[in-house]
């Protein structure tokens, strides 16, 4: 600690103001992608689209049985799956652009698409 008997008043105010741009640049520039729509796949195939404004339920078949998917005002999920682990069902629910619940077993996935993502599911 010997080094602090070396910094001045303006070294004190230059990293406060350091300090205060990076938290101020926190709300700008993490923005994350708001989820507009919900897009179900079946089998690598586009099942479909749906607008997260809306509350409703859909059934999509599989190999093994039916998935139950959810969606609410701004957000969806899968509610059920026959797969043995349920990995898809406890993502929960998904919100945010990008965000992505895949149920291998049954081929079934759901993923969350907005104006600005900011990943893609492979990275994610």
């Amino acid at each position: 600690m010997r080094w602090l008997r070396y910094l001045r008043p303006g070294d004190w105010f230059l990293a406060l103001l350091a300090a205060a741009g990076v938290a101020a640049s926190f709300p700008l520039l993490w923005q994350d992608g708001q989820g507009e729509r919900a897009v179900i796949r079946q089998e690598g195939r586009i099942f479909m689209e749906i607008a997260l404004g809306e509350t409703r339920e859909i059934l999509v078949p599989g190999p093994l049985g039916m998935t139950r998917i959810a969606v609410e005002k701004g957000r969806a999920r899968i509610a059920a799956d026959p797969g043995p682990r349920q990995y898809c069902v406890r993502q929960g629910w998904l919100a945010r652009a990008g965000e992505i619940a895949i149920c291998a077993p049954n081929r079934v996935s759901l993923a969350i698409v907005g104006k600005n993502t900011p990943y893609d599911s492979l990275n994610y």
